[in-house]
C-alpha cells in the first residue's frame, strides 16, 4: 500500500493500545480477554474495508480503534448472553469420563488390529490385492478394474467375497 493510512493507523494503535487495553478490561473484567480482544482490533482495523485502496482516510484513528473495540466486547457479551456457564465442582469434574480409551481398551484394540491383519493376510492374493486397492487405497470399483483389467462385477464380487471372508474368521462366536 503506497498511502499513509496503514502506518497512520498502526501509530494511533500503538499509542492507544494501553488504553485500549483498560477500557476492554473494565468493560469486560477479564484481563486476559481483554488482551485478545485488543489484538483483535487490531487485526480487524488493519484488515477493514477502510484500508481498501482507494478508500477515504480515516479521520480519526483513535475513535475507529475505540470503536471497533467496542463493537468487538458488545458481541462477546451477546454471545456470552446466549450460552449458560456452569461453576462445576472439582467431585464434579472428576466423575467426567476420560475421552481417551483405557489401557485395557488400548491392548484389545491393538490385539483385534492385529488379527484383521492376519486376516487379511489369509485372504487369496486376488481377493486380497482387490480389497487393500477397495477399502485401503480408496479406490472405486471401476478404477480397481481398468487397474487390474478385469470386469468391474468381478471386482465387486471379489470385494464381496473378500469382506464375507474377513467377517467369518473376525466372528467372535467362531475364534
Amino acid at each position: 500500500m503506497t498511502d499513509q493510512r496503514r502506518p497512520s493507523l498502526l501509530q494511533s494503535f500503538t499509542e492507544h493500545r494501553d488504553a485500549l487495553l483498560r477500557f476492554l478490561s473494565r468493560r469486560l473484567d477479564n484481563a486476559a480477554l481483554a488482551e485478545d480482544l485488543t489484538q483483535e482490533t487490531w487485526l480487524r482495523a488493519a484488515s477493514s474495508q477502510a484500508l481498501a485502496p482507494g478508500a477515504a482516510a480515516i479521520a480519526n484513528p483513535r475513535s475507529y480503534l475505540f470503536r471497533i473495540a467496542s463493537n468487538l466486547a458488545l458481541d462477546h457479551q451477546r454471545h456470552v448472553g446466549h450460552g449458560i456457564e456452569l461453576q462445576a465442582t472439582e467431585e464434579a469434574a472428576a466423575a467426567v469420563a476420560d475421552p481417551q480409551p483405557s489401557p485395557e481398551n488400548v491392548v484389545l484394540y491393538r490385539s483385534e488390529f492385529a488379527r484383521l491383519l492376519r486376516a487379511i493376510d489369509g485372504l487369496s492374493p486376488r481377493y486380497r490385492e482387490i480389497f487393500v486397492l477397495c477399502r485401503f487405497e480408496g479406490l472405486s470399483h471401476a478404477e480397481i478394474a481398468e487397474r487390474l483389467g478385469i470386469s468391474r462385477s468381478t471386482v465387486v464380487s471379489h470385494v464381496m467375497n473378500a469382506l464375507a471372508a474377513l467377517e467369518r474368521e473376525m466372528d467372535p462366536g467362531e475364534n
